[in-house]
Order: C-alpha cells, then sequence, then structure tokens
C-alpha cells in the first residue's frame, strides 16, 4: 500500500505485509476517512495506517486461515470495506463479515459468511452476495439474519447496493436484479447485454448505474 505526492509523484510513504502462498488474484482499492487509509489484505486482515507517513493505527482479524492445504487456506480480504459512522465493515473469501469500531479496531460482531464479492451498508443493514450466490441482510448493530435471498445460486452476483427501498445485484448473464430491502423479495429484474457485470454496482444520482464486461453502460431507473 503506498501513497504518492498529487503534486509531482514522489512517494511519500509505502506499508508491505508478507504475502501468503496462494491468494485470490483481486485488489480492492482502500478506503480514506479522516486521519486513516483502511485496505483489506490476503490473509484475512483489515488494517488501518496513518495517513500522512502510513504508520499501522491497528489490525482487524475479519477471517483466520484454516485447513490442510494452502487452497484451503486461502482467506483475502477482496472487495472494497464499507464504512457508516464509526463503524466499518469487511468480508473475506472462505471467511466471513466483520465489522470493527473505526477508531481502535475493536470487534463489534462477526459472522461466517464467505464472499469475494463483497458488502454494502445503510442505515440499518450490511448486505452481502455470498460465494454461493446467496443475497445476505444483516443487522447493522448486531449482525443478526434479517433475511436470506438463496434464488440466485450460482450465478456468480456482484456485491450488492442498497438505493433507497430496494436492494440491486447483477450476475454473470448481465441480468440486475432488484430486491425489497425489508424481506429481500424480487421486485424487479432487467436485462442488459447478455454479458457478465463485473464492475460494482455505482448510484447515479436516484438511478443505478451498471457497466458490463462486453462495454455496455446502463442507467436504471430503481425506485
Amino acid at each position: 500500500l503506498a501513497a504518492y505526492d498529487a503534486a509531482d509523484g514522489s512517494r511519500k510513504w509505502i506499508y508491505q505485509r508478507p504475502m501468503p502462498a496462494l491468494s485470490v488474484r483481486v485488489t480492492a482499492a482502500p478506503v480514506v476517512v479522516d486521519k486513516y487509509v483502511f485496505s483489506g489484505f490476503p490473509g484475512g486482515k483489515l488494517i488501518a495506517v496513518n495517513l500522512d507517513n502510513g504508520a499501522p493505527m491497528w489490525e482487524g482479524t475479519v477471517a483466520l486461515p484454516k485447513g490442510a492445504t494452502e487452497l484451503d487456506r486461502i482467506a483475502d480480504v477482496s472487495s472494497v470495506p464499507v464504512i457508516d459512522g464509526r463503524m466499518i465493515c469487511a468480508v473475506a473469501f472462505q471467511g466471513r463479515v466483520a465489522c470493527f469500531d473505526l477508531g481502535n479496531g475493536n470487534l463489534m460482531w462477526a459472522r461466517d459468511i464467505s464472499s469475494a464479492a463483497g458488502l454494502s451498508i445503510d442505515s440499518r443493514y450490511v448486505y452481502v452476495s455470498d460465494d454461493h450466490g446467496a443475497v445476505h441482510a444483516l443487522d447493522k448493530a448486531s449482525g443478526a439474519s434479517i433475511w436470506k435471498q438463496d434464488k440466485l445460486f450460482m450465478r456468480r452476483l456482484t456485491a450488492p447496493l442498497a438505493s433507497g427501498v430496494l436492494v440491486a445485484v447483477a450476475d454473470a448473464e448481465g441480468v440486475v436484479h432488484l430486491l425489497s430491502r425489508d424481506d429481500g423479495s424480487f421486485a424487479a429484474r432487467l436485462s442488459t447485454d447478455g454479458s457478465a457485470v463485473v464492475a460494482p454496482l455505482q448510484r447515479l444520482g436516484n438511478n443505478l448505474l451498471v457497466q458490463t464486461r462486453s462495454g455496455g453502460l446502463f442507467a436504471i431507473d430503481a425506485q
């Protein structure tokens, strides 16, 4: 993890960790909040470093590698952490969802859910797409399960995105699924160009912005 001066490109600092023998071939962007830079790493770690000098501030364990083989022991934070107020949450492949206190790194709660796609958060819930194609809504304060939508089995989902009363998620066939935020039931389903949606879904005002592998860019009214 490196920081560069925006004016002349000189490197200001670098933070480096040892890599495990195997890792997921995905690198998520860091998140900058106040004086911290947050980033997930292979091995199931969420790291907070000082924005000014790169010194480590705290280290949170999202998941612990376990298993007999190096393949079993992959437990990587491969998606962008999400932040709401004083809470930061991350999810690990072959690991769990974990939420920490933003300032000191104390674990607030954790749930055993594996995801390489990622998660999102709103005022009430944390949403995560697991590796089997289920979408989960978890209580933000406790991690308790609110609902689970499991009718998208093995569709290689993106991270969910909460937008008002709906939660959007897209799949490997370019289909965007809109779920009710309250119970996870299907509210609508829209097709794009038939190619996989691999980029994270984005908000565009009151709309959703969807980019496909074939180069399509779609703005979807989701109200």
